[in-house]
């Protein structure tokens, strides 16, 4: 589950580069009050966690096999 969140958000962050890249558009900030606001900042360090985590997604034993109940 955690895995899903942190592609969620880092794909939220992904959207959001490339709208700052073309559009030089903040989406975040603009939702959330600028890039200075508490909801933004706190937006950017949650994507930012999130690449983190998703960097440990390179390093895992992918040819293991899960068997769900």
């Amino acid at each position: 589950m955690l895995d899903k969140i942190a592609l969620v958000l880092v794909i939220i962050g992904a959207l959001n580069w490339g709208a700052i890249g073309i559009f030089q558009f903040d989406v975040v900030a603009w939702l959330f009050g600028g890039t200075g606001a508490m909801l933004s900042r706190i937006v950017y360090t949650l994507v930012a966690l999130a690449g983190i985590w998703a960097v440990s997604l390179l390093f895992r034993d992918t040819d293991s096999v899960h068997v769900r109940d």
